[in-house]
């Protein structure tokens, strides 16, 4: 599958992966920032923004997506950066395709599998009920029994399109519903390991990267560097800054 992606600046040829019900866009100001010195690819995946909707979300499948998504751009090999979901195919994307990263980093996430909220938040917008003429701020509050956070929903009704007055999901969410077991998992191939140069960088205030993953980690990935901010999960966003010093260190 070819994804549709946000393409920036030039030299090497950098790819972004975002998270579950992210976009490539949310990469925003630091895919500009690292345009200045690199050709900055962030790719929509399968069944988000503006990419083709399909069955699977198996990171097999994901990562194969990215990999063809690469070579219709005609890049050979690149640094990879990914975050929360998008870690996982990043991780896969080393793992099964080594020759195509270069390097790679993983922004709060372990090769591991995780229980979170967001199989709650996925019956939440199926639930949700979409007339003609609803705004976004409405929208947002039929959500609110099931995401507490005013953040979490405002995230999640981005993914809402109103062509015509009429709201309709942009995101393949019966797609990422079905798959959410896949997304929720980790399986990497028997044996694998990336042996090129990895960055982990956690958020002390996240609970998804503990001591308990680093054996895995250091097993699958054993040319591997931590790192970590002071955040929650969305490491990038909350501190953009320390963020973008520690990946452009790392890659350069």
């Amino acid at each position: 599958m070819i994804l549709n992606s946000i393409e920036t600046g030039a030299g090497a040829p950098l790819v972004l992966l975002h998270g579950l019900f992210g976009a490539a866009q949310n990469w925003g100001g630091l895919a500009k920032r690292l345009g200045q010195r690199y050709r900055v690819l962030a790719f929509d995946a399968r069944n988000h923004g503006s990419s083709p909707h399909a069955e699977g979300m198996d990171y097999r499948d994901l990562a194969a997506d990215v990999a063809e998504t690469m070579a219709a751009h005609g890049v050979e090999k690149a640094r990879v950066v990914g975050h929360s979901m998008g870690g996982k195919i990043a991780m896969m994307l080393a793992l099964t395709r080594p020759e195509v990263v270069e390097r790679l980093v993983v922004a709060d996430i372990a090769p591991a599998q995780y229980r979170a909220d967001s199989r709650e938040y996925v019956a939440a917008m199926q639930a949700m009920e979409l007339s003609t003429g609803m705004t976004r701020r409405e929208a947002a509050a039929q959500l609110t029994a099931a995401v507490p956070e005013e953040g979490v929903r405002a995230f999640l009704v981005q993914n809402l399109t109103f062509d015509g007055g009429q709201p309709r999901w942009r995101v393949g969410l019966d797609h990422i519903a079905t798959g959410m077991p896949q997304i929720e998992a980790f399986n990497a191939p028997e044996g694998a390991r990336y042996t090129g140069p990895t960055l982990f960088i956690r958020g002390t205030r996240s609970p998804y990267v503990r001591e308990k993953h680093m054996d895995r980690i250091a097993e699958l990935f054993p040319f591997v560097r931590h790192e970590s901010l002071d955040t929650g999960h969305w490491v990038h966003a909350e501190d953009p800054n320390g963020f973008l010093a520690l990946v452009d260190s790392f890659l350069s």
